[in-house]
């Protein structure tokens, strides 16, 4: 029996990385690049001085590695089986076998939201372990004194999610009147901590780390919590009729009927177009190239973000005045889409404007960009780009700041310590294949950046450096999609 179990958790924990590296790899990558974990105490401090912060702590932590799609799946698979396991110590399951595996898919379920925090995964595995742990417990004295200091406590580490612990606990000691008057205590605690703390009382109900939006309610995080406490129920009220079958096949059967309509869910809730939205964003900020012809030529996009990276790679390849009708266009804003106050609109963009030369206005994006992440971290590929646009720019000592911040990092310290050299290093900047290039094709002159004003732009940024092939053939694509003869035979003729 118990190597029949662990065949189906393995399973389990199998279909969940394939799944997270196969069909939702770029989520990942997406969860990444819009934090910064910082091996720092002041950064850890600021993390876990809030209720729920070493839940969040490890959230973040775990979430760095998702830089790397397998490993990032690799962790989702472990911790979700790991739930799955806790859940089946509750209690004796029998026939009800496959209901252990629910408060796992909810929490997939949960995953599939791009702005779902992976602290909240956290949050229910410290809760669980917790359980497990006083379970071994005898009753006494000791283990009731052990109660009234690990609520309050565990309230801290996992937030308010802990709630299921208290009602996982509720009937093993005797039932008297002060444990469940921790009840009360637990709900007035935020209120109490909401006059200390610069959060607000329902953020510290219902959790200040569990999702990227706060004005969001994490219905899936808290319905796998909550069904944990009213799963056990079900299988200990049921326990004479769970148990009187065979088990092996009752084990089989549970297991494969609650897998089939849980998996079911899953696809059925995956987001594939933002998934593909997100894969382009990924390959333009890698600058895989000849990776997005091949992927524009085998499925065309037809999504603005798409088109954007689809036009920036027929560019850098020289290909774009001749084949851009060959593709979807998306009118000029399929060259230079128009920035929404979002985090993840301005970054294609931005990179399209950094390629061309256009530093100032590539700077200015992704500094917005950062600022609208609603969770208020901030992004390890922003810092990136940050860093690179100043000393593109000469901004030294702003391009250290943000330089000396990667190099508490884990996957970006390296690449910190490699470009510090290069401040104020003039002779070193104009021979590094990258930013002396960008350097040579940048604007000699200020002006008045507008959405109206593009062709104008262009054609600045072309008559400034007419070596710039970039902005020629995007100067050119613009021409043909509006219709601009004058201005197309103008350049044409200039650059012959």
């Amino acid at each position: 029996m118990k190597d029949l179990r662990f065949l189906c958790t393995l399973l389990f924990g199998v279909a969940v990385v394939l799944f997270f590296g196969m069909a939702y790899p770029h989520h990942l990558h997406y969860q990444e690049q819009y934090q910064l974990f910082l091996f720092d105490l002041g950064y850890v401090w600021e993390i876990v001085k809030l209720p729920g912060g070493l839940a969040d702590l490890l959230g973040r932590f775990c979430t760095q590695f998702f830089l790397f799609a397998w490993v990032g799946a690799t962790i989702i698979g472990i911790l979700l089986s790991v739930v799955q396991l806790l859940t089946l110590r509750l209690t004796d399951w029998g026939r009800l076998y496959g209901l252990s595996y629910v408060p796992a898919f909810l929490l997939w379920l949960f995953l599939l939201d791009e702005n779902a925090l992976f602290g909240g995964v956290w949050a229910v595995v410290l809760t669980l372990l917790a359980s497990w742990g006083f379970d071994k417990l005898r009753c006494g004295w000791t283990r009731r004194i052990l109660l009234v200091i690990a609520i309050p406590l565990l309230y801290w580490m996992a937030g308010p999610v802990c709630i299921v612990f208290f009602l996982l606990q509720a009937p093993r000691p005797q039932r008297i009147p002060w444990y469940y008057g921790l009840f009360i205590l637990l709900a007035v605690l935020p209120v109490l901590l909401s006059f200390y703390l610069p959060v607000s009382a329902d953020k510290l109900w219902f959790g200040i780390h569990y999702h990227r939006y706060p004005t969001v309610f994490p219905s899936l995080l808290w319905s796998a919590s909550l069904s944990i406490f009213v799963l056990t129920l079900i299988a200990r009220g049921l326990h004479h009729w769970a148990n009187a079958s065979h088990r092996i096949v009752a084990t089989l059967c549970s297991f494969g009927l609650v897998f089939a309509i849980m998996l079911a869910f899953v696809w059925k809730n995956t987001n594939s177009k933002a998934e593909k939205v997100m894969q382009y964003d990924f390959m333009a900020r890698h600058q895989q190239w000849n990776r997005i012809l091949e992927t524009i030529n085998a499925e065309k996009p037809n999504n603005p973000i798409g088109v954007t990276v689809q036009n920036l790679a027929l560019a850098m390849h020289g290909l774009l005045p001749d084949h851009l009708f060959e593709y979807n266009q998306n009118g000029i804003s399929g060259l230079f889409p128009s920035v929404e106050r979002d985090a993840t609109s301005p970054l294609p963009t931005a990179e399209v404007f950094y390629q061309l030369g256009m530093i100032n206005v590539a700077q200015r994006t992704v500094f917005e960009a950062q600022e609208a992440i609603l969770d208020f971290q901030k992004s390890a590929r922003c810092y990136k780009r940050l860093a690179q646009t100043n000393l593109i720019n000469g901004d030294y000592e702003v391009s250290r700041k943000y330089l000396t911040a990667l190099q508490k990092t884990l996957f970006y310290s390296d690449w910190a310590n490699e470009t510090l050299p290069l401040l104020g290093d003039e002779d070193a900047i104009s021979k590094h294949p990258e930013y002396g290039r960008l350097r040579q094709m940048a604007y000699k002159e200020d002006f008045y950046f507008s959405d109206h004003t593009t062709c104008q732009m262009l054609q600045n940024l072309f008559l400034s450096n007419t070596d710039n092939r970039l902005a020629y053939d995007y100067l050119l694509a613009y021409c043909l999609l509006t219709g601009d003869r004058e201005t197309y035979y103008y350049v044409t003729s200039i650059k012959q």
